[in-house]
């Protein structure tokens, strides 16, 4: 069987890391952090409906095993002095060759380009691994927020189509995708 290559466990973005969630030592944080931002991702988050203490526990256990496994790569955005900011992931999505990026904040934490930052941070370290092509980021059209993110950091839209079920609270019912290619590396390269 051929080794799974996976970004880094810990990933520096100067004044906050992202950081590969632990499954027995963050429980209380997450637990904590999707509490406190439970009224802020609900117009925006379908899981949130269904939200307890035991689906915490199962979201960090699958974090762990699908990291493992090399599927999906979720972390935490963690302040210098250990405060959760929010989540980050990069999950296998269009083909072969691309990745999904996901992300939400506290909060608190909205505003003030973090979720901008890691974004930028966790496509750059997906880029380093063999094979990926492009990242991709998808939204809903009513999400401007999120619909920031890939625009700042040079995404190019793909389309738009019908979301696929269930639709968010606050969502259109549409879809966006934005993809970022991998930048030229090499002799020659911009």
């Amino acid at each position: 069987m051929t080794p799974v290559a996976r970004p880094g466990e810990l990933i520096d973005c100067g004044d906050f890391v992202l950081r590969r969630w632990r499954e027995r030592e963050d429980f209380e944080a997450a637990l904590a952090l999707i509490e406190e931002s439970l009224e802020h991702l609900r117009p925006w988050e379908t899981w949130v409906a269904g939200h307890d203490a035991e689906r915490t526990r199962g979201f960090l256990a699958r974090s762990a095993v699908r990291w493992d496994e090399g599927e999906v790569f979720t972390y935490a955005l963690a302040a210098g002095d250990g405060r959760l900011l929010g989540m980050c992931q990069a999950y296998r999505g269009a083909g072969p060759r691309g990745w999904r990026l996901g992300y939400w904040l506290h909060p608190a934490a909205t505003g003030r380009g973090f979720a901008t930052r890691a974004a930028a941070a966790l496509a750059a370290e997906m880029f380093t691994l063999p094979g990926v092509e492009f990242v991709e980021i998808s939204h809903d059209l009513a999400n401007t927020a999120s619909a920031a993110v890939p625009r700042r950091l040079g995404f190019t839209e793909l389309g738009r189509g019908p979301a696929a079920p269930p639709v968010a609270p606050a969502g259109s019912g549409t879809e966006v995708v934005w993809r970022l290619d991998r930048p030229p590396s090499g002799p020659g390269a911009g």
